[in-house]
């Protein structure tokens, strides 16, 4: 009987090596791997670029943030401080009662001094109110013109206070209506005040106060946020005793420029650019420490210095828009 054995595959002709060379060919073929040659560092005409668009943009940013949400903290403070301190002139009863300084007459008031308390509870107002109407003044809350007499006092009292930014305690008086009541706190007691009706350019002037009378002028900014078209008021007048009236040394003459309604800072401009020279150095040195150090160990350094300027350069600019704003 023959037996017959199979004769074995000759070396890479079996069916497993043909398995092996077409799985070979539905392999995707990858390509060798190749190394990238490094980015050349940038030039220094990249680099003042760079600097220079996020000087822009941080200055932009901040300014935005500022008005929307800073200004209002700064009010605040600057309230919270006032309030403490008026408070204990009107303990101690050296709480201003005309445009002279109470503990040195021959010297006038000085621009921020607090000279009285406005509440006007119908639209949520209890504000602090101080001598001046710059706009630096007005950054921390109402302030008095100083050409008129103090509230309570005979003649035409003129308060200006902002619409919109730092706090806007002035935004809503447009809602006061005929007859409704608020007071104004002084060195001379509380005065009550009326209210006439509310003004805008155009509208017929309300009749003259009488004789010894006095009648309140709430200046504030009319049309769209931040660009006013013109002057709203509220006139009210007098409905409690008439308190005494010091000799009036402050004229319309000896008015700022800046102090009248509506009127920019034009002296802001010196701050605005020093502040942006900082703002522009700061933003070069962060180029510079990003190109020696690395990208976070410059950013972590510049942060604060960036924000530092670019609130300086917000603050200085701020001055720069309509005192009613």
């Amino acid at each position: 009987m023959t037996i017959i054995v199979p004769r074995p595959d000759a070396p890479g002709r079996g069916p497993s090596a043909l398995l092996r060379a077409r799985a070979r060919q539905r392999r995707p073929l990858v390509a060798p791997t190749q190394r990238r040659a490094p980015k050349p560092p940038p030039s220094v005409r990249v680099r003042l670029l760079t600097a220079t668009m996020l000087t822009v943009g941080v200055a932009l940013l901040t300014f935005v943030a500022y008005l929307g949400f800073i200004s209002g903290l700064k009010h605040d403070r600057a309230q919270h401080l006032a309030y403490a301190d008026f408070r204990k002139q009107l303990a101690l009863g050296t709480a201003p009662t005309g445009p002279t300084d109470p503990n040195n007459p021959s010297k006038l008031l000085t621009p921020g001094s607090p000279v009285a308390l406005l509440s006007i509870p119908q639209i949520h107002v209890s504000e602090v109110v101080f001598e001046g109407t710059t706009s630096s003044v007005l950054q921390k809350g109402p302030g008095h013109l100083r050409d008129s007499v103090l509230p309570g006092q005979a003649g035409t009292s003129v308060l200006f206070g902002r619409a919109t930014a730092f706090g806007g305690p002035f935004g809503h008086i447009n809602q006061l209506q005929p007859g409704d009541l608020f007071t104004v706190t002084t060195g001379q007691g509380v005065q009550r005040y009326a209210v006439l009706d509310v003004r805008r350019a155009g509208d017929e002037l309300p009749p003259a106060p009488a004789t010894g009378s006095d009648r309140l002028v709430l200046d504030t900014a009319d049309g769209a946020p931040l660009l006013p078209g013109d002057v709203l008021r509220v006139d009210a007048d007098l409905v409690s005793k008439l308190q005494a009236t010091p000799t009036q040394v402050v004229t319309s003459g000896d008015l700022l420029p800046s102090e009248t309604a509506l009127a920019t800072d034009g002296t802001a401009w010196i701050d605005v650019v020093l502040w942006s020279q900082g703002l522009v150095l700061a933003a070069l040195l962060l180029a510079f420490a990003r190109a020696q150090w690395g990208r976070r160990q410059a950013w972590v350094v510049a942060v604060p210095v960036i924000g530092f300027f670019a609130l300086g350069v917000a603050d200085a600019a701020s001055r720069l828009l309509p005192n009613l704003t």
